[in-house]
């Protein structure tokens, strides 16, 4: 009877891992956001998990009135583990760029994040994405004053 009510095991798709809940009483913006993607995540009406993901972290960041791209690294610093569909683009901007960077220098990848790129390359996605990512180009103003 008690293996039927033990569920609170991380669950673990082929590859994705959702993320823990966080520890600390005082993490109050981290537990709200963990609250409302997980209970999303079980209503979205598709059978993709990559899109399910996306979704509840779309409707999650509407909800709370802040950025795709934190609510992303919200969860998964607190352990989310998915394929790069599973994400907003803002967020796949700021992993790449930080990517391209040691983990020395100003900008550098988090721990979440290199922990991210290394599932990555587990579940074999394309280790070149961020040199495929159109160039940043400055152009110069239409009209000139003087």
């Amino acid at each position: 009877m008690t293996d039927i009510l033990k569920s609170n095991d991380n669950f673990r798709a082929s590859n994705i891992e959702l993320p823990y809940a966080p520890d600390k009483k005082e993490a109050r913006s981290e537990m709200e956001i963990y609250a409302r993607f997980m209970r999303h995540l079980r209503m979205v009406p598709n059978s993709k998990v990559e899109i399910k993901i996306l979704s509840a972290i779309q409707f999650t960041a509407d909800m709370l009135d802040i950025s795709d791209a934190l609510i992303a690294k919200t969860l998964v610093d607190l352990g989310l583990r998915a394929p790069r569909a599973s994400f907003p683009s803002e967020y796949l901007d700021f992993v790449d760029k930080s990517l391209l960077r040691s983990g020395w220098e100003i900008g550098g990848p988090t721990e979440s994040a290199a922990a991210l790129k290394l599932h990555w390359d587990k579940i074999g996605e394309d280790k070149f994405a961020a040199y495929r990512r159109e160039p940043v180009y400055i152009e110069p103003p239409m009209f000139v004053e003087t």
